[in-house]
């Protein structure tokens, strides 16, 4: 059976052929002194102006894709977010504004959105960003296996009625399009490179961004160079290299030794060390995300839905959050975090572990004297700490539960295909609401690895897509939550801080709550 990642790479390589052409031509209007009408050079061979400062990067996991029609992980937007440009972009303010598109209008009802792009952007392998490449991207999100498919669904057309124009017609209003389009699916990818690389794009990757690729190990390392050509101002570093960790600890070690100067997680029971080090800054604030674990409820034994009530219900939250983080997190029963618009504390604070209930739910489940089941777990110390927490803690009901560490591409992997028991997978958090419930739990959508189904739910959730009203939305929010809590396909543990640091060299640094690191602006002292 082919993966989702294989499925997609087939259906784009086919969409390539036919309409690989679609990209030509030029938008017209004079771009930025730094881009003007540059043809391609191969940039990446060509010597960077300006400093020769190369600024290190750690991360704490191998990012499994740096295409973002396959992406679903935190530490890809790390890299893919200085690769590539968005259509629109989230602003330091928890806003949604524009990038590379200049300016647009929405009209018919919230069905019709026009975008004017900004004139002379190209990508890094010179080919022209037009309005051909919006649609070419738009389309190839919307493939049935991408990723980004069910954030696009209700697009019914996009015409392009010049270079520069872009008109995108829904079947229904829509309220999360531009902050869906200020994310993965908003990333603009050259049709060029696509059609030239097929499935091996991902190894190849090419945008607009204020930095290009350069090479990859593995495991090891990913390092990016400066675009000298790009369209918003030439990026103050020459070079960006991610250096991979798997553990953060020794991530850590990496940042006081100065081979990096910036990493992307900081381990809880450093946290207060480092913040009182005047050689280092750190950020420690409220995120947009969640950290808990899928119930496959498709198979023995969650299958059975007293018993996914009953792990639910048998967890200690404030517990999990005391020793795991030191506190450094706010225990969650639902996506949404207090930093979210939509946050409702009486659908987010946990129920107390009732011991009595527990065992009535076994009782119903069949299953008085327990049963087991495995979890699959990245192989990383804070998460193993994590699940052996829930282990213990489940013990006490005679629920035994093996634990599966395996490698992060693995886990997502399977976590894609429905091959697992249960599985601790988080998500970083977006401000737009729908993303980060949505996907996860409408039936059939690309995230949901629970094979949750429920018709209710699915009536809810496309709801709060045509509201326009915030308030409304998080009551459309709530009534989900109500019926999630009951059927509990998911295991909602804590929302995580966004907790990462960076020398005093690094200048120029500005935070965005969706914890991902901008390079852009960035140079070192």
């Amino acid at each position: 059976m082919k993966t989702k990642h294989a499925k997609l790479a087939v259906a784009l390589t086919t969409m390539v052929s036919l309409a690989a052409i679609t990209a030509c031509g030029n938008s017209g209007g004079a771009g930025s002194s730094n881009q003007g009408g540059n043809a391609n050079q191969n940039s990446t061979s060509a010597t960077p102006s300006g400093s020769t400062q190369t600024l290190n990067i750690g991360l704490s996991a191998d990012p499994p894709t740096l295409d973002p029609a396959l992406s679903s992980a935190l530490v890809d937007r790390q890299v893919m977010f200085n690769l590539y440009d968005t259509l629109f972009q989230l602003e330091p303010n928890n806003t949604i504004g524009a990038d590379l598109v200049q300016s647009y209008q929405i009209s018919n009802g919230g069905k019709t959105y026009t975008f004017h792009l900004h004139p002379g952007v190209t990508f890094t392998d010179g080919t022209p960003f037009d309005a051909a490449a919006v649609k070419f991207n738009l389309q190839r999100d919307m493939a049935p296996a991408s990723a980004r498919h069910s954030s696009l669904s209700l697009i019914q057309a996009i015409e392009t009625p010049d270079s520069a124009t872009v008109v995108i017609h829904l079947k229904q209003p829509f309220s999360p399009l531009l902050a869906i389009l200020a994310g993965r699916a908003g990333m603009m990818v050259s049709p060029a490179a696509v059609q030239k690389e097929g499935s091996n794009f991902a190894s190849q990757p090419v945008g607009t961004g204020p930095f290009e690729f350069k090479d990859r190990v593995k495991g090891d390392h990913i390092t990016l160079i400066r675009n000298p050509h790009y369209w918003n101002g030439e990026p103050k570093l020459a070079q960006v290299t991610y250096k991979i960790f798997t553990d953060p600890n020794v991530e850590l070690a990496n940042l006081e030794s100065g081979a990096v100067q910036m990493i992307d997680t900081v381990p809880p029971q450093q946290l207060a060390s480092m913040q009182s080090n005047a050689n280092y800054t750190v950020v420690n604030k409220v995120g947009l995300g969640y950290q808990g674990f899928y119930l496959n409820v498709s198979q023995p034994p969650f299958n059975n839905p007293y018993l996914r009530q009953a792990v639910n219900l048998a967890i200690n939250r404030q517990t999990l959050v005391n020793v795991v983080v030191k506190g450094e997190a706010q225990p969650g029963y639902s996506p949404f975090s207090s930093a979210s618009p939509v946050y409702n504390a009486q659908e987010d604070t946990p129920p107390p572990v009732d011991a009595a209930k527990v065992k009535q739910l076994l009782q119903q489940g069949g299953k008085p004297n327990g049963f087991s089941f495995t979890m699959q777990a990245a192989n990383s110390p804070i998460t193993l700490q994590m699940v052996q927490i829930i282990q213990s803690m489940l013990s006490q009901f005679g629920i035994k539960m093996k634990i599966d560490q395996l490698e992060f591409g693995t886990l997502l992997a399977n976590n894609e295909n429905h091959a697992f028991q249960a599985s601790q997978l988080g998500w970083s958090g977006r401000l737009d609401p729908d993303q980060d419930i949505y996907s996860f739990f409408v039936s059939g959508g690309p995230l949901n690895a629970s094979n949750y189904s429920n018709s209710q739910v699915d009536h809810l959730l496309n709801l709060a897509r045509e509201q326009t009203n915030m308030a409304d939305r998080a009551i459309t929010y709530a009534k989900v939550m109500d019926l999630l809590h009951k059927d509990a396909p998911y295991v909602f543990l804590f929302h995580q801080n966004n907790t990462f640091a960076y020398s005093n060299q690094v200048q120029g640094f500005q935070y965005y709550s969706d914890g991902v690191i901008r390079v852009d602006g960035l140079s070192l002292q």
